[in-house]
């Protein structure tokens, strides 16, 4: 196959993607040294480690979760992204945090600023919503989830970002309280949450 064919098949795929993957490309069988060509003349953009799009792409303010969902394929935004994506609280992570199944291989996404967490069962599966971001279908944690996982990785994020969370939700109505103590119940942490809530409410 030529190079300029190469080319053209590649551009194609473009018309209904908004990133690739290099991986995928190479699936079609396009040789990796096209893909270089293409972006030292600038028809390419390499925007993480096995990750391109085109330089005309233009990104939204959440594209860095649509490319972390590229590299990440069983990733669900989490956390502080969540919050951000959200717009709850005052945090600004300059990671993608990702949510996988505990019992999944965690991908190479050395090169990328991304934090992959291992969640198990019901909080995995639960409370996930898809939101259309630049293109691609990512998956993010809803509102009363992502105030829930706060609680449960408060350890690792600090009670403040967890009962920050909760209030701005509970103070401009984002979630009911049912909801919250519902997600409260899936990750196990309604007894940690229910004396914060009492004392907003």
């Amino acid at each position: 196959m030529s190079i300029n064919t190469q080319r053209e098949r590649l551009l194609k795929l473009f018309e209904s993607e908004s990133f690739l993957r290099a991986r995928t490309i190479a699936d079609t069988g396009i040789d990796p040294k096209t893909v270089q060509r293409m972006v030292e003349k600038g028809e390419l953009a390499r925007i993480g480690r096995g990750l391109y799009t085109l330089p005309s792409v233009d990104p939204s303010t959440h594209y860095t979760l649509a490319q972390a969902h590229h590299l990440v394929e069983l990733g669900v935004v989490c956390l502080l992204s969540a919050l951000t994506f959200h717009e709850i609280g005052t945090q600004s992570p300059r990671s993608v945090w990702m949510a996988v199944p505990r019992t999944s291989r965690v991908p190479n996404v050395s090169g990328n600023p991304i934090k992959i967490i291992k969640f198990s069962g019901a909080a995995y599966t639960e409370g996930i919503a898809d939101y259309e971001i630049d293109g691609v279908t990512v998956p993010v944690y809803n509102i009363p989830k992502t105030v829930a996982d706060c609680f449960k990785y408060r350890n690792k994020l600090g009670i403040d970002i967890a009962i920050e969370a909760l209030r701005d939700v509970v103070r401009y109505r984002r979630s009911t309280n049912d909801e919250l103590l519902k997600y409260a119940e899936v990750c196990r942490v309604r007894n940690v949450m229910i004396p914060y809530l009492e004392s907003i409410v």
